[in-house]
């Protein structure tokens, strides 16, 4: 009788730590996971689907993905369940990163607008110390992004889907001029000595 107690407090203390252990394994993996990756939820709408009988409801989450190291995505997800719903979007939206060369890693290289439908934004660089500048959803696409110092600014629709897109569209567009000296078979110097030229010659 003894002897049987003895062998399952061992077999169930064994389980136990394996248990334990395994959890204690997967956590700093997992907090590394989710360490190398910013996940800003945007926004959560509950959604309606008419159905025979009645009104189905559900919902929709808006979410944007970054390494804060010049990547960024977004996703948009729909389930009964808010849960659901934020692990469908963040999905997608790791999916659809995209990357933006940085400069000096902490601003973009140069000022840009762009729109998306009735969307339309305004990005432009800034100087060290500026922070960012921007707001709603913008400002959650440039902490994910790695941004330190923007000035964005929403002149259109404030939807925060046309905002996203509106803004996404205007990054897919920014250019360094390594790569610009790249595709003009020059050099990066040869690049900044005709913008300077210029800047100089408009002033």
């Amino acid at each position: 009788m003894a002897r049987t107690q003895g062998t399952g407090g061992t077999r169930n203390q064994g389980e136990g730590g394996d248990r334990r252990r395994r959890r204690d394994g997967e956590g700093p993996q997992r907090d590394r996971e989710e360490s190398d990756f910013a996940e800003k939820l945007v926004g959560i709408n509950r959604v309606a689907k008419v159905v025979k009988g009645g009104r189905r409801f559900g919902f929709a989450a808006l979410v944007i993905v970054g390494d804060r190291k010049g990547r960024v995505g977004y996703g948009a997800g729909k389930a009964r369940e808010v849960p659901e719903a934020i692990r469908k979007a963040t999905e997608q939206a790791r999916r659809s990163m995209i990357r933006v060369p940085l400069r000096e890693g902490r601003t973009l290289h140069h000022d840009i607008h762009d729109s998306y439908g009735a969307g339309k934004v305004i990005v432009r660089a800034a100087k060290p110390g500026t922070g960012i500048i921007a707001g709603g959803p913008m400002r959650a696409i440039f902490e994910a992004l790695g941004v330190q110092d923007i000035v964005a600014k929403s002149v259109g629709s404030s939807n925060p889907h046309n905002m996203i897109k509106a803004t996404f569209a205007a990054l897919s567009h920014v250019t360094s001029p390594r790569a610009v000296a790249a595709r003009r078979g020059k050099k990066v110097a040869e690049v900044l000595g005709r913008r300077e030229a210029e800047m100089q010659g408009q002033a």
